[in-house]
């Protein structure tokens, strides 16, 4: 079974610990065939000073791409090394979004919602107190936008408010209650020709499952879904490549013969 995890960071991503070459050596020890470094790039804030906690992308992301393609000629026996991309709210600000894409010849683009317009990432707010169904509507609605965004291949975890939710309430919203919501973005990505990840950090970060979980991708799966792409969302070189297998499996069970890589932004199908 070839092992591929496509969301990585290394510390050129403000919330990572290690190098691209230490995230490389710990793929490559735990017999990764392809890793992608896929670093942070909160696309609205190319038009704001930069802070101390994001850093400065203008800075950050040239860095990574400049990591990674030495990585990858360094590397290049041992393993198949992908310059990628994590664009955060592409919809936001277009002119910030066209910068943050002049930045690299990127082999690959995840896009994802981190943050509603004008309110902090989810990861901040005390869901014990929000309208905690208003914000996935609004959430929701979000993703379908950025599904019809061109310039991306997969579209990362998209029940990641849950992680946080779960966490502040010790409960998960029944997505049933969003289902016609999340099928208009299936039914985007599907005619666009775009991925949607399974996003394995739930099975060792004590969610519980793949985000989204198994449910989730059977549906997309149903719809006409045809590329799935899979990612650790590894922030550590500890973490790489963490729940892969597992979320190659559901891939399976959920009716996919093949997983997806991207290689200068061109789909190749990984059989399972």
């Amino acid at each position: 079974m070839k092992i591929c995890d496509l969301h990585t960071h290394s510390n050129n991503s403000f919330d990572a610990d290690n190098s691209v070459d230490e995230m490389c050596l710990s793929a490559i020890n735990k017999g990764l065939s392809v890793l992608a470094i896929t670093d942070h790039c909160e696309a609205p804030m190319l038009g704001c000073e930069p802070d101390d906690e994001y850093g400065d992308f203008s800075k950050s992301i040239p860095s990574s791409v400049s990591d990674t393609m030495r990585a990858k000629e360094k590397y290049s026996q041992k393993i198949k090394l992908l310059c990628g991309i994590e664009l955060g709210e592409p919809m936001y600000d277009a002119k910030c979004t066209e910068k943050a894409l002049s930045f690299g010849d990127y082999d690959f683009i995840l896009a994802s919602v981190h943050n509603l317009r004008n309110m902090p990432d989810f990861y901040f707010i005390d869901f014990s107190k929000a309208d905690i169904d208003k914000i996935l509507k609004l959430y929701f609605d979000e993703l379908a936008e950025t599904a019809e965004f061109e310039h991306f291949d997969s579209l990362a975890h998209l029940t990641y408010p849950l992680r946080y939710i779960k966490e502040k309430t010790d409960s998960v919203p029944n997505l049933a209650d969003y289902q016609e919501k999340i099928d208009t973005i299936y039914k985007i990505l599907i005619k666009n020709n775009k991925a949607l990840e399974i996003n394995t950090s739930g099975l060792y970060k004590g969610f519980g499952s793949v985000l989204p979980d198994e449910i989730q991708i059977k549906r997309f799966k149903e719809l006409g879904g045809k590329y799935i792409t899979i990612g650790s969302d590894s922030h550590s070189s500890d973490t790489v490549g963490s729940g892969i297998k597992e979320g190659i499996r559901i891939a399976q069970k959920c009716g996919f013969s093949h997983y997806t890589i991207y290689e200068k932004r061109t789909p190749y199908l990984i059989e399972i």
